[in-house]
């Protein structure tokens, strides 16, 4: 009998291709949008799938990591799966999984088995589309083996160089992946080097490639805690001065993609309206992604979790607290460039209390606490292993007028948001 699940990530895709042809290959029952990148896939989606409902179609949605519970990553118009249905799923896969008797196969992934249980989820609630974000990278992800109507690459930074590649190029190879045969793919902002590998690529497989900085997404006036007011143009989609929820300079660019993915759609039979975008924007939300939990103090997650992400955010809290600083609670995770990422999170918060994510990818936690030390000398640090506990210490060391930023790591953020969600009312 082959095992169930083996841990840790393990490139190919002959494993999940053999448990989805026992299930009979859930994937193909539905058209679908796959989206791949370093930063901002599950914006994207959010985008996209949010769109998609409002303009009336029954809408999967599977993403990765969660924050609280694997039942984040399944959701049908917004909803996400039920608990006790996600554990019936999970049994079904697990007797699919005994019936392989393959000697070669000796079993799959988490990943590999929370992705052929969405496909399946998805099917048996019958789908109108499905928007599928890729768990790392695209050429060897799980998710690489549907048929999509559009391919998305939101951009391409370095992150998990030990999978993907220690350059751009090699980093835009793996995520051009997902590229297929004659469908078409949206392309974000990204370095020329890696622009030029998927260009080759969709070139040589004869895709389409609709670059999104042709859509044109204008910032109206400074950003606000609540929101910021956004244009769009884009062919037929035309939105003057519409709220976005979504806050950070980064969330511009993944708006363009987003509209880009979504007018491909609008070419290939799809009821998509500017309408159905103006309506969505103003209500979306996204977990620790530049959330705020409090306005007064402010408080804001986000899992800035590698270099650009960092960078970004850190522009970002800028155009909204120019005048501000702040105090920073963070973990991060040992294989992640923990230096670059203090650096540019450092620059404008006072203090800074270092934390342990809670993975076996975090034993060497306190790397992060002496990098922060040579980074910045005459800043204050402290060390608090229980996360809980260090965003406590955050907040006691906030001073009138500023604010505290929790950020590094998903792995800091279920205990992190908990510990402030039932604490709001006393902040």
């Amino acid at each position: 009998m082959a095992a169930i699940t083996m841990p840790g990530l393990i490139p190919g895709l002959t494993r999940i291709k053999t448990l989805l042809n026992v299930m009979g290959n859930p994937q193909d029952a539905y058209p679908s949008v796959h989206v791949a990148g370093t930063n901002g896939k599950g914006s994207v989606t959010l985008i996209i799938a949010a769109v998609l409902q409002h303009a009336g179609y029954r809408v999967g949605r599977f993403t990765s990591p969660h924050i609280h519970s694997y039942r984040e990553r399944f959701s049908i118009n917004g909803e996400n799966i039920d608990a006790a249905l996600l554990k019936e799923y999970l049994e079904q896969i697990k007797q699919y999984l005994i019936t392989i008797t393959e000697p070669s196969f000796t079993g799959v992934t988490e990943f590999e088995m929370l992705t052929a249980l969405a496909f399946q989820y998805f099917k048996d609630n019958q789908v109108d589309i499905a928007v599928l974000e890729t768990g790392m990278g695209g050429l060897y992800d799980s998710t690489n083996v549907v048929h999509p109507l559009l391919s998305v690459i939101t951009g391409v930074d370095y992150d998990h160089q030990a999978y993907l590649g220690n350059s751009l190029e090699e980093i835009a190879f793996n995520k051009a992946g997902i590229i297929k045969p004659e469908i078409p793919v949206v392309v974000g902002m990204m370095d020329n080097a890696a622009y030029r590998v998927i260009e080759n690529i969709a070139q040589k497989k004869q895709a389409p490639i609709y670059n999104a900085e042709n859509c044109l997404v204008k910032c109206h006036g400074s950003p606000s805690i609540s929101g910021q007011t956004v244009s769009v143009k884009y062919a037929d989609f035309d939105i003057e001065q519409v709220k976005l929820s979504l806050l950070g300079d980064f969330q511009l660019n993944n708006l363009a993609v987003a509209t880009t993915a979504l007018m491909v759609l609008k070419e290939q039979g799809y009821n998509i309206t500017a309408e159905n975008i103006s309506q969505v924007l103003p209500h979306l939300h996204n977990p620790s992604r530049m959330e705020f939990i409090s306005y007064d103090p402010p408080i804001i997650l986000d899992v800035a979790h590698n270099p650009q992400a960092a960078r970004a955010l850190k522009q970002s809290l800028k155009s909204v607290f120019p005048d501000k600083q702040g105090v920073l609670v963070c973990g991060i995770l040992d294989d992640k460039d923990s230096r670059i990422i203090l650096r540019e999170l450092g620059k404008n918060c006072r203090a800074c209390v270092i934390t342990k994510p809670e993975s076996e990818r975090g034993e060497n936690w306190l790397n992060a606490a002496k990098q922060w030390q040579d980074l910045y000398k005459n800043k204050k640090l402290l060390v608090k292993e229980d996360i809980a506990g260090a965003v406590k210490a955050g907040l006691d060391l906030l001073k009138p007028g500023e604010y505290l930023l929790v950020a590094g790591s998903f792995y800091i953020m279920d205990k992190a948001r908990t510990y402030l969600m039932t604490n709001r009312a006393e902040l």
